[in-house]
């Protein structure tokens, strides 16, 4: 092989006949450095020896990236592996293991807690209940949209509880990153912030059972922090509930709202103890006339089915069948009423009620079974708690109709001490509730 100094004009001007595939230039000063050309494209500097009696070949690079004396230093080093008993592809198969290696775990440390938080509540969604999967979107909401209501006259929203860290590298997010943070947060929202830790606390659990997520989270649950749960604080324990004297007014207020469909929204919750989101969920084909019956879509089992009562399957039938919706809306965009909490805190202001809100309703509905003497255990199965007993859980089996006999006891009670009066055997649908 023809051998010269590499000089800049020499490999610049290095060019393969036309009638030959590849050319080759080889360098005095660097025994293995060489230039490759071929008519396909550009010149590169590669390095050629012998490894274990065999020919062995590597590309350098473009002597447009490489000097003339870089390339001559990289081919004294391959030159030196191979005088040392080592194959230089080897090195260089490792050399980019090691690298791919290191990148994918620079770009794991890299990993924000938002970006995890995305895959975690795309991988948990199938598994949890809609008011779950809302709770964890609404809370690590940013801030920043224009808004007319809801933002105390500035006009765009604020960050939510967990907006703040989903910036943050996930393996930064250690306790005292997070002690810090439920400090600040419980000085303006300790409500939502409550919240907002107890799913930070499962989200960084699950994270230790992904092996991808592990080592971020290593040494144990951030989130459990006794100095973190002690900022936030403990949640009041909520006394707000209808008496029995308030029943009348509360009544009169809610009827004599303007729109007929949020009055009959109020009045079913109270009347059936349902969850406010529950009740907004029925769709007309959850009430089966034949057998008396609402299904209710619940947040703990998946469905109940409780009994459908003379005055509410009254109440229901009066309503309009605008869509698939029981309590429909023409101005909303998912056609459904949205929970009318202004409506009705403009009800309990009329009937002098101070504090009572709609999951007040159904607490209402809980206490004011007290006065009858109701089975607990049909109380709660009515309102969809579970069960807290073992005869409960696997004995107490209470179908429909057992069910009735003791909630159209609660319905005609309570509409006995609101003075309301209606005739159950008129078909429903075509009575109008008077007050008694």
């Amino acid at each position: 092989m023809a051998k010269v100094v590499f000089t800049a004009g020499r490999v610049s001007g290095f060019r393969c006949a036309p009638d030959k595939a590849q050319a080759f230039l080889w360098d005095v000063t660097a025994p293995g450095l060489g230039l490759r050309a071929t008519n396909a494209g550009k010149p590169a500097y590669i390095f050629q020896s012998r490894y274990q009696d065999k020919t062995v070949r590597l590309t350098i690079g473009s002597p447009d990236v490489w000097s003339i004396e870089q390339a001559r230093t990289k081919a004294k080093d391959l030159q030196r592996l191979i005088d040392i008993g080592k194959d230089p592809r080897d090195v260089k198969r490792a050399n980019l293991q090691a690298k791919a290696a290191k990148q994918a775990v620079d770009a794991t440390n890299a990993l924000t807690v938002g970006e995890v938080w995305t895959v975690y509540l795309a991988a948990r969604k199938p598994h949890w209940g809609e008011r779950h999967y809302h709770d964890h979107s609404v809370l690590s909401r940013a801030g920043g949209e224009v808004a007319q209501r809801g933002t105390r006259g500035r006009k765009v929203t604020i960050d939510m509880p967990l907006a703040p860290l989903l910036a943050m590298p996930l393996r930064d997010l250690t306790t005292p990153v997070i002690e810090s943070w439920a400090a600040t947060q419980a000085t303006t929202r300790p409500t939502s912030a409550r919240l907002a830790w107890r799913l930070l606390k499962a989200f960084l659990g699950w994270c230790a059972e992904q092996a991808e997520y592990a080592p971020l989270v290593a040494g144990g649950n951030a989130a459990k922090s006794k100095k973190a749960r002690e900022s936030l604080g403990k949640a009041g324990i909520k006394q707000d509930a209808l008496l029995k004297e308030q029943l009348p007014v509360w009544f009169d207020a809610v009827r004599h709202i303007q729109n007929p469909v949020t009055a009959a929204y109020l009045q079913t919750l109270l009347l059936t103890g349902a969850r406010p989101g529950e009740v907004l969920g029925l769709r007309w084909d959850d009430i089966n006339t034949k057998w008396r019956g609402l299904t209710i879509r619940d947040k703990v089992e998946g469905t109940r089915v409780i009994p459908l009562t003379p005055f509410i399957a009254q109440l229901l039938a009066s309503l309009p069948k605008r869509n698939e919706w029981v309590f429909s809306s023409t101005t909303a965009d998912a056609g459904t009423l949205t929970i009318p909490r202004n409506h009705h805190t403009a009800a309990c202001k009329v009937a002098a009620i101070d504090g009572l809100t709609l999951h007040g309703l159904r607490r209402s509905f809980k206490s004011l079974t007290e006065w009858l003497e109701i089975p607990a255990g049909v109380v709660a199965q009515i309102m969809g708690h579970k069960p807290s007993a073992t005869a409960e859980k696997h004995y107490t089996v209470r179908p429909l109709d057992l069910l009735r006999v003791h909630h159209e006891k609660i319905e005609a009670w309570i509409l006995e001490q609101a003075g309301v009066s209606f005739d159950s055997a008129i078909e429903p649908g075509k009575l109008r509730v008077v007050a008694g």
